[in-house]
């Protein structure tokens, strides 16, 4: 007796669920057909994207070993400007240890002391590298407000900087 009173059951859940579907699949259908008949396509203007051209990044400045001071100005300006980056407090030996790693001729540099003759701190130590008979400079501290540099002839004594400089030994 349970297998009758199963069978119309299972019956009439079928038939509801199949109700459901065909409901939803008429007014699913009822939202995308056209009352007006068949439609014939109409062209639309398709709009033509113009790739636009990307600006070009700047390359990297570079050591031009046989260019001038002014082409390499650039350059030094970089490398200084890292290695204050890296360290805002850097000495003199910084500035020579990171144009040295970045190309430069160490033989042809110089590099004012770090400290005044009394031992305070310098108010502003100068760097210069000698590149094909010029003079890059460079100078950092409170006094110069900040780095600035500037490409400057050779000296008649072969040097870039006037005055007393510390010997680069190391």
């Amino acid at each position: 007796m349970a297998r009758i009173l199963d069978a119309p059951v299972r019956h009439s859940r079928r038939a509801t669920t199949g109700a459901v579907f065909l409901v939803l699949g008429l007014s699913l259908a009822g939202c995308t057909a056209s009352s007006a008949g068949p439609s014939t396509p109409t062209p639309s203007p398709t709009a033509s994207v113009t790739p636009s051209p990307t600006p070009t990044e700047a390359a990297a400045p570079a050591l031009v070993p046989e260019g001038g001071a002014t082409e390499n100005l650039p350059y030094f300006d970089a490398v200084i400007t890292a290695a204050l980056a890296a360290d805002p407090t850097a000495a003199g030996r910084s500035y020579i240890d990171a144009l040295v790693a970045a190309g430069f001729d160490k033989a042809g540099m110089q590099v004012t002391s770090d400290t005044t003759t009394k031992g305070a701190p310098a108010d502003s130590i100068q760097f210069s590298a000698n590149i094909n008979g010029e003079c890059l400079i460079g100078q950092n501290g409170p006094s110069s407000g900040g780095y600035q540099s500037v490409v400057a002839p050779l000296l008649a004594t072969g040097t870039c900087l006037v005055g007393a400089t510390r010997q680069i030994d190391w």
